[in-house]
């Protein structure tokens, strides 16, 4: 059974963590929403929908490219990135973050949160 209360505290932690990390929502491939700290305004459902689709879109496209498994999907915008990535079999984590965020060190952030979210998940 997952720990609801046990993600949310570490995405909290996750988002809190870094200056640069304005919000991040964890969603089951279904599209439904299991902790996010998302940043006021922004839907919940909505985003966790949406996370769902794109990670199975780009997954789809990273086949039909034969480009091999997909690490992440980034969207850059003007005024930011959303960053997505899978997060076991359970979950994709989406990550938004300023455009001021230098992305290796954001990767890698979200790498850490990864190793730790995944077996909270299990």
């Amino acid at each position: 059974m997952i720990n609801i209360s046990m993600l949310q505290d570490e995405m909290q932690n996750f988002v809190s963590g870094s200056a640069e990390v304005q919000g991040a929502i964890l969603a089951s491939p279904d599209g439904l929403s299991l902790a996010s700290v998302l940043p006021v305004g922004m839907d919940e459902e909505r985003t966790a929908a949406m996370s769902a689709s794109m990670l199975s879109l780009g997954e789809r496209i990273g086949r039909e490219l034969a480009r091999g498994n997909v690490d992440r999907i980034v969207v850059e915008g003007e005024k930011g990135y959303g960053v997505l990535v899978g997060c076991s079999n359970e979950a994709v984590l989406l990550v938004l973050a300023s455009s001021a965020v230098k992305q290796g060190l954001l990767f890698l952030e979200i790498k850490r949160a990864v190793s730790r979210i995944a077996p909270l998940l299990a």
